[in-house]
């Protein structure tokens, strides 16, 4: 899908660029009949105003833009500072905007971001994003795209991620190698690729260690914290008959921790004696937690960085693939008191 100019406007308009330019900034010099014509064409060819046109014939905007589901997480905190570090090398500025996990408010970013506002794009996909249709989009608009962390599988460019299947296996063996008879693997999407990679190693483990694999100890927490405390309550104290209680949790995203801890907490539920939790988490406090929390910790800074030293590449039009870039880092088991 190439970019609609004006000139395009105006060929398939039969005017000239000049007044297709001025009907589009509602001149007084352009009559009402005109105007109507051609913002009818503009809408039929999805024309996006280019704000940046008359600075981008010769130069780049030199700006990257930043797409997140949320900022109110150690990782993404830590990877904007990657990113960040890069960016400042190259004398580049960063737009950071946030999905809040909506995949249309996500592909709305895309669609203004093709209008020549930003050089090149990383992003972390939001949980309700199934497809990247979207992605290729702006991708077919010569504007490189990079995932870090929560990537989109059917769009090919580069990634970095870590280890997820690995880590989520490691987790659940910790458990296991804890005593745990019973845990529960905890996720925020059905569709995320972290999410299910973080479950497959969780089942593998388990499968490994000739433990059942059960469907009703995935447990999906959406909603505020509020709903997902309910949900982690409820999934703590259904217990089938010939069933064991649930005495393990694997929480597959930061923000499931508060949840969990006052789940345990309401229902009297001591961690790490009654309940042991483990969670992929960057969060500065776990140490200070009550009790310190065990966690599957990620490079984030390293990852945003390195997501940003490939999307630079892909810039500066070096000899570089960015379809065949991938790159997994590997996160680390920090062992404290919660199990």
């Amino acid at each position: 899908m190439s970019t609609i100019t004006i000139r395009m406007l105006a060929s398939a308009l039969n005017l000239s660029p000049g007044t297709v330019s001025k009907a589009l900034k509602d001149s007084y010099e352009i009559s009402a009949e005109t105007k109507l014509k051609v913002l009818e064409m503009a809408r039929k060819l999805d024309y996006v105003p280019n704000p940046y046109a008359g600075g981008l014939r010769k130069h780049k905007s030199k700006t990257i833009g930043i797409v997140l589901p949320a900022i109110n997480d150690s990782f993404f905190s830590l990877a904007i500072e990657g990113i960040e570090s890069v960016a400042q090398e190259k004398g580049y500025h960063v737009l950071i905007y946030l999905s809040h996990e909506h995949y249309l408010r996500e592909a709305a970013i895309l669609k203004d971001f093709g209008s020549g506002r930003v050089d090149g794009v990383l992003i972390s996909v939001a949980c309700e994003t199934k497809e990247g249709g979207h992605i290729r989009d702006l991708i077919r608009k010569n504007v490189p795209v990079v995932f870090f962390d929560r990537v989109c599988d059917d769009v090919k460019t580069a990634q970095v991620s870590t280890d997820d299947f690995q880590v989520g296996y490691t987790a659940t063996k910790h458990l296991i190698e804890r005593n745990c008879a019973r845990i529960l693997y905890l996720s925020i999407s059905e569709s995320l690729s972290i999410s299910q990679k973080r479950m497959q190693g969780y089942q593998q483990a388990l499968r490994c260690y000739d433990m059942p694999v059960s469907p009703d100890d995935t447990i999906l927490c959406m909603g505020d914290a509020g709903q997902m405390e309910n949900i982690i309550r409820h999934a703590l104290s259904t217990v089938k008959e010939g069933d064991k209680r649930p005495d393990g949790i694997v929480a597959s995203v930061e923000k499931l921790v508060t949840p969990v801890y006052l789940a345990c907490d309401s229902m009297n539920l001591s961690i790490p004696e009654d309940v042991k939790v483990i969670c992929f988490s960057n969060m500065p406090l776990a140490p200070l937690l009550c009790p310190a929390l065990t966690t599957i910790t990620q490079p984030a800074f390293e990852i945003g960085r390195t997501a940003a030293t490939l999307l630079f590449k892909a810039i500066e039009g070096k000899d570089f693939d960015i379809a065949k870039a991938s790159i997994t880092l590997p996160s680390v088991l920090m062992v404290r008191a919660s199990t």
